[in-house]
């Protein structure tokens, strides 16, 4: 008689459930492993803290989720811009906002340089482009404050084209707002202190190495100069139909979760009714035979 009271247990749905679930949350794990790997970059962190944040952030995007139920359901339109500083932390913002979310209803805008005959076009043109429809989300990775951030710091625009920048854009956002696109606008704070420590960790790790652009590290020679374009950004195109928000992103964790908690705060949303989803039985045919595939087209399992 073979004795089975010591084989393992072969594995329940519920136990596979979990592991799928438990595979999601590494996800974010995996994301907050990368930031690690030299290093907090933010000191030591109370490990407190650190518990709560991974429970909040959960709990935040699971909020992201009913926001974009709602956004579909409703054919709500809106733009989230971010901005800030190199290595302000937009990119980890954003990777949060949209981790858990249908990129066929929020997507990322991340424009390049312009090329030659974008630069002939209307300014706003190639980012009207990317605008929202109905029921959709655009994330942009920085936007058309280009020009009165690094256009204007790297001499790429001239003083007129500035000037009619800052007479163009509250009328270009007030027209976005009246045909019904909601634009949340923020700009992420870092210190002086925080940024070098930033672009240093990044010189000395090969897998973050391409984000430091020849242009990144003239920005950090032109720190003053972006200081005095931000202040004069801020004051010139603050408008009650789309306001800056300032998020102070010292530390990236709570950063992540201010600005999160306050754009779901700035979105009417709530919970959308969906009808209860069974899944269908399976359809079985006898005459139906599995053909064998050839070993030699598997990938190689070496973990």
């Amino acid at each position: 008689m073979n004795d089975t009271r010591n084989a393992p247990k072969a594995p329940t749905d519920r136990d596979r459930l979990r592991e799928e679930v438990l595979d999601d949350i590494d996800e974010e794990i995996e994301l907050e492993l990368d930031d690690a790997r030299l290093g907090s970059e933010n000191g030591a962190e109370d490990t407190g803290f650190r518990k709560n944040y991974f429970r909040e952030l959960l709990r935040l995007q699971g909020e992201l989720v009913t926001l974009q139920d709602w956004v579909k359901e409703t054919g709500h339109r809106l733009v989230v811009i971010c901005e800030g500083r190199d290595a302000a932390g937009k990119g980890g913002v954003i990777k949060r906002i949209t981790q858990r979310l249908n990129p066929r209803i929020c997507r990322v805008a991340a424009l390049p340089a312009p090329n030659d005959r974008e630069r002939t076009q209307w300014y706003f043109q190639r980012y009207v482009a990317h605008l929202p429809a109905a029921g959709e989300i655009v994330l942009f990775d920085r936007s058309w404050y280009n020009r009165a951030g690094v256009e204007r710091v790297m001499n790429f625009c001239t003083d007129e084209e500035y000037d009619e920048f800052f007479r163009s854009v509250p009328e270009f956002e007030r027209m976005l707002v009246r045909s019904g696109i909601q634009i949340v606008k923020y700009w992420f704070s870092i210190s002086d202190d925080e940024q070098e420590l930033r672009f240093c960790a990044r010189m000395e790790d090969p897998l973050k190495q391409w984000k430091l652009s020849p242009m990144d590290l003239e920005s950090r020679r032109r720190w003053e100069s972006y200081t005095l374009a931000k202040e004069i950004m801020l004051e010139r195109s603050n408008i009650d139909e789309a306001p800056w928000w300032i998020v102070r992103a010292d530390n990236k964790k709570k950063a992540r979760l201010n600005c999160i908690s306050h754009l779901l705060s700035q979105v009417p949303y709530h919970e959308v009714h969906k009808p209860e989803v069974r899944l269908p039985e399976r359809v079985y045919s006898p005459d139906y035979i599995r053909q064998p595939v050839p070993e030699t087209m598997f990938v190689p399992e070496k973990y």
